[in-house]
């Protein structure tokens, strides 16, 4: 039986259920195609959500659920120099621990509530595409979208069968991760040697979380007990009386990105688009913000209120944040090895982070607070995250993106005009009375008003008049009048 959706999604995990809550608060009808029987996850992953991700959160309305849940706390670092947000003009000054597991399963709960379609214990096979659509092979069954999403991870079956090259560097190391259960007292902490860093630290349940080097690069992510117990020995001279290993998973640092984010009416994101080492613990947080960078987008091409050029919008805006991702995430790895010469310059790394503007550079670059698209020359807001400002009147400009519709703030003393687009953007009269402080590069003029994209990055900037806001309203928003025909599924 043919089953049709206006999107599909290939996967389940952070980047699926992110992009598919996205969609359906722009009403668009989707559905995830999930190998999964539940959320349930077989190997460790993500540890924690930096300050941007949680930022995202807020704007849709649920970042309570997930604060609710685990730790904030410092979480930053680059080349284990901790990087403090403390001081950052932003609500959310800092990151969260909370395992992917419990990410996931309050994801998938608000997922549910919006209404997505989720086909569980089902994996997709192969697809073909054509003008109109794209016809999806889904363990016998047929399912047709008028756009498929691969966010099936690193070893994307929808990357690979649209012909996307995956360009970057073979793995250098490998490591096995596990929580265990051991019956001696082991030596908690990281250490580090030639080849790479190790550590075993204390979890709330009483045993062990572990992460351990290979002596030689292994690709295989299933390790087995034995393999876990002979690499304890080799780097601790004993294996604490390993009884037993959950999450037993391995890793590298293999890194490569997609040449192209999109084959058509094919697209991807999140690991199906770049995969790189954990170093950092930026993967997850990369992978949701690909979805809310993409979903709006697609909802509006899906409708019919913008052209499909919007689309490669997406990949001008996520490669490169992709990209410097996994430059970060290759100078980390190189700099977690022990020997003389690469201590030297891990301490002096640390050094520099100690000055106030190293440290805040990195800090937002390594928390996402710092990532301006190009969306041309202008005020510096120009493409950056719209900072969650506190409104005359009590209201704040998170609460206004959680239906992700863009807002226009008009902060000026004669109304802003939208015309046409009266329907597709909320205007909204305010007043701001303190400084407008950024992430970074501190205080900036304050705008006479701005145009706010669903994703929450500034799309225009008023400086006294309404000069350029139709081309913005358009370039985003979609033509004056635009097709009233959604895409034929």
């Amino acid at each position: 039986m043919e089953m049709n959706h206006e999107v599909l999604i290939a996967g389940g995990g952070p980047t699926g259920l992110m992009l598919a809550a996205e969609l359906a608060l722009a009403h668009v009808d989707v559905a995830i195609i999930e190998r999964r029987e539940n959320q349930e996850l077989d190997g460790s992953r993500s540890r924690g959500l930096h300050a941007r991700t949680i930022e995202v959160l807020d704007q849709r309305g649920v970042a309570e659920r997930f604060l609710s849940q685990g730790k904030t706390l410092q979480i930053g670092a680059f080349a284990s120099a901790p990087l403090d947000l403390s001081d950052f003009p932003t609500r959310h000054n800092y990151g969260l621990a909370l395992s992917q597991s419990h990410f996931e399963r309050i994801l998938a709960e608000w997922v549910s509530e919006l209404g997505v379609t989720i086909h569980r214990r089902a994996e997709l096979t192969g697809f073909t595409q054509d003008e109109h659509g794209v016809d999806v092979e889904v363990g016998g069954r047929s399912m047709r979208g008028a756009y498929l999403v691969g966010c099936d991870g690193g070893r994307s079956l929808v990357r690979k069968k649209a012909g996307i090259d995956f360009a970057g560097w073979d793995p250098s190391v490998s490591y096995m991760i596990a929580e265990v259960e051991l019956a001696e007292e082991p030596a908690w902490g990281m250490r580090r040697d030639a080849k790479g860093t190790f550590a075993i630290g204390k979890l709330e349940d009483g045993r062990a979380g572990i992460v351990l080097r290979d002596e030689e690069v292994e690709r295989g992510d299933e390790p087995t007990l034995d393999e876990l117990r002979a690499a304890l020995k080799a780097l601790y001279g004993t294996d604490y009386g390993l009884r037993s290993a959950t999450r037993l998973s391995r890793f590298t640092d293999m890194t490569r990105q997609a040449v192209s984010y999109r084959s058509r009416r094919v697209l991807l994101a999140g690991d199906a688009a770049h995969v790189h080492s954990p170093m950092g613990g930026q993967g997850l947080n990369l992978g949701v913000q690909d979805s809310v960078n993409l979903g709006w987008k697609l909802a509006q091409v899906v409708k019919g209120t913008s052209p499909e050029s919007l689309l490669d919008t997406y990949f001008a805006e996520r490669h490169p944040v992709g990209a410097r991702v996994l430059r970060t995430t290759m100078a980390q790895t190189a700099l977690s090895r022990g020997d003389d010469r690469m201590e030297a310059v891990r301490e002096t790394i640390t050094e520099l982070l100690r000055m106030d503007e190293p440290r805040k550079r990195y800090a937002g670059l390594m928390s996402g607070l710092d990532i301006r698209y190009d969306l041309g020359e202008g005020h510096p807001l120009l493409g950056r995250r719209m900072p969650d400002l506190d409104l005359v009147g009590g209201q704040r400009v998170f609460t206004l993106l959680h239906d992700a519709r863009a807002v226009l703030l008009d902060f000026g003393e004669t109304p802003l005009d939208v015309g046409p687009w009266a329907d597709r953007v909320r205007v909204v009269r305010a007043k701001h009375a303190a400084a407008w402080d950024l992430p970074v590069i501190g205080v900036v003029s304050p705008p006479s008003a701005v145009l706010v994209r669903p994703d929450g990055h500034v799309a225009w900037v008023g400086e006294g008049s309404d000069d350029g806001l139709r081309d913005a309203l358009a370039k985003w928003l979609g033509p004056a009048q635009p097709s009233a025909s959604r895409k034929s599924v």
